[in-house]
């Protein structure tokens, strides 16, 4: 019976939805917006099809390159920032520089210095993907219990035992935040590096049907960006619960459930 309401809950919204843009399209007949049918047929002839590989699967790798080196670096950083107070001061404001520049205005730079390339494309990604998470890592990394460390140095646990044990248990919670964030940048990143330069990918596409008024193919294209992105977080969710289990688990017994 629960698992029939959840059913319920999660496939009302979309279904409402859907109905409601099938009724505006019908009933306004503009060329622009076609119905879910529509939209469907097209779907499943344009995507599952070789075009799947030549664009989709590309962008795919190009988006789980840049979120991967973005989480590396972010993390990494993060780190030795969090745990120098002095060397973050020194370069917080370069950081705060930087993170203030919008990574869409850097695609032309890029490609100066870059070229058309995947290179670029990454280097977009990071560009954006990388400030949630780097981040959210010193200040979780900076969140650590003194307490927690004075016990440690009592027991001896020092160099990379107490990095992974203490520290980086510690600001789990807060890293995992940061890469949920930064791959929602991610995947907007993908498209717009794609949009500028690019001969592939679900952006070229879709700007593609759109310079060339295939209406329906736009359409299909956004949909598949939108079911892409809630497989992404949903897998990201998965894995955020199995790392953080340990966290829920604490939370749940302060609670006493």
């Amino acid at each position: 019976m629960r698992a029939g309401l959840r059913v319920l809950e999660v496939v009302l919204l979309p279904a409402v939805l859907i109905a409601v843009w099938w009724i505006a399209s019908i009933t306004s007949g503009l060329y622009y917006l076609p119905t879910p049918g529509e939209i469907a047929a097209t779907f499943a002839e344009l995507w599952f099809s070789e075009r799947f590989f030549e664009d989709v699967l590309p962008s795919v790798a190009r988006l789980l390159g840049g979120f991967a080196l973005a989480g590396v670096l972010g993390v990494g950083l993060g780190i030795v920032l969090g745990l120098s107070p002095r060397l973050r001061a020194v370069v917080e404001p370069v950081l705060e520089f930087f993170r203030a520049i919008p990574p869409p205005v850097l695609v032309p730079l890029l490609m100066l210095l870059v070229g058309v390339s995947t290179s670029m494309k990454l280097a977009v990604i990071v560009s954006g993907a990388i400030w949630p998470i780097l981040l959210n890592t010193i200040e979780g990394v900076r969140a650590v219990e003194p307490v927690l460390i004075d016990t440690c140095r009592c027991y001896g646990i020092r160099g990379r035992r107490w990095l992974t044990t203490l520290v980086l248990r510690s600001a789990s919670p807060q890293i995992m935040a940061g890469l949920r964030q930064g791959l929602s940048i991610a995947i907007i990143l993908m498209v717009i590096s794609e949009m500028f330069a690019s001969s592939s990918g679900l952006g070229y596409s879709i700007i593609q049907f759109q310079r060339g008024f295939a209406i329906p193919e736009m359409w299909s294209g956004i949909v598949l960006l939108g079911l892409l992105g809630f497989l992404l977080a949903l897998l990201f969710g998965l894995v955020e619960r199995r790392v953080l289990n340990w966290y829920h688990g604490v939370r749940a017994a302060a609670k006493g459930e």
